[in-house]
């Protein structure tokens, strides 16, 4: 690395976005986030993380936010002309399956036309940063759902050995309905990889299962870990869309993700790509995460049941982190699901203290 240590992150009041920013803060890093509350807009007053923006800068001196779009493709230039950042952490998106579909143009426009924005911002300014992308696993589209699956007692599972260990980087992406979301995030995702090999840029996409932690703004659109828990200590009605609330999800803490995208800057490749969850040991269905904090809250959970899955959703999503730790051997999952579990019930009971 040089001796500078400016790094930029996008989506800086989001959970990644956060943590990230937090943990290089904490290394001595200078970090100027990017941040437009285009949460709120997307969901409502429950999206905002205007309380997450403000928690980082009384926590972090080294740590200055700027009030940029990337949509606007001047002034995000213009941001990264003046910081000349070592590194460029791309965690900014619209997140949410249905709310693309309810509003396609914005979804792409955030996630597609944002992400080129910036990957042009850093070939003209700092094309020798390593450039981190958060993708997203709806890469794959509705493909995994036609592996051979077995039903169990509260989870559905790969029925064939072969796939035990998860979805591995070599699956198709191609003929398969990602929904909206999913496509716009396949158009950044081929983008980053391309800047990568075509302009040499030391680029690599993050394809997250699903990525949780306590400074989780989670809503019922998105942030299922989260969102689930807040359900739980408040006494909502929790709404499981299909598949019997037997699908399930590997779970990843942010703190893990931001301690791959140090590996990953710390030595860079070029147009890399990587399936980051949980894996299996992190792996828990809709029904086992309501035993889960049931034990931890001492409260029951109120849901009901939908039958009718969001179009695209993955039945069984795992994540094969075989080429993660073989590129990494530093690397591994530190947190384990109850680490998670406890970690956001603590932030949502001290988030409401706080609020009341």
């Amino acid at each position: 690395m040089s001796a500078n240590r400016k790094m930029l992150v996008t989506g800086s009041s989001g959970l990644i976005g956060s943590e990230v920013a937090s943990y290089f803060c904490a290394r001595g890093w200078e970090l100027h986030g990017i941040d437009n509350n285009m949460r709120a807009d997307f969901f409502g007053p429950a999206g905002d993380t205007t309380w997450n923006r403000t928690r980082l800068e009384s926590a972090h001196r080294n740590f200055t936010h700027h009030e940029v779009d990337i949509r606007d493709r001047k002034a995000l230039e213009a941001t990264v002309r003046e910081i000349q950042p070592a590194a460029v952490v791309h965690a900014a998106a619209q997140p949410s399956h249905d709310l693309a579909a309810m509003r396609p143009t914005d979804d792409f426009d955030v996630n597609a036309g944002g992400t080129v924005n910036l990957l042009e911002a850093a070939r003209l300014h700092c094309p020798e940063s390593p450039f981190v992308h958060m993708s997203t696993n709806k890469v794959y589209g509705d493909a995994p759902n036609f592996l051979p699956l077995k039903e169990l007692a509260t989870r559905w599972d790969y029925a064939d050995e072969r796939d035990v260990e998860g979805i591995a980087e070599i699956f198709p992406i191609d003929h398969t309905m990602h929904s909206v979301f999913g496509a716009s995030k396949v158009a950044a995702d081929v983008m980053v990889q391309e800047y990568g090999r075509y302009f040499q840029m030391p680029t690599c996409c993050l394809r997250g299962g699903c990525l949780t932690g306590p400074n989780h703004s989670g809503v019922e659109l998105h942030g299922f870990l989260s969102y689930l828990i807040k359900c739980n200590l408040e006494g909502r009605t929790y709404r499981v869309f299909g598949y019997k609330g037997k699908q399930v999800r590997d779970n990843i803490h942010s703190y893990d993700v931001a301690r791959f995208i140090e590996c990953f800057i710390d030595q860079p490749g070029r147009g890399e790509v990587f399936n980051l969850g949980g894996g299996r040991a992190n792996s828990v269905s809709i029904l086992e995460a309501f035993a889960r904090i049931e034990r931890i809250s001492g409260q029951p959970m109120q849901h009901e049941y939908v039958d009718q899955a969001r179009r695209g959703d993955h039945i069984c999503y795992i994540s094969n982190l075989a080429r993660m730790k073989m590129r990494f051997p530093q690397w591994d999952i530190t947190k384990n699901l109850d680490d998670v579990f406890v970690e956001i019930h603590d932030a949502w009971i001290a988030r409401r203290k706080v609020q009341a």
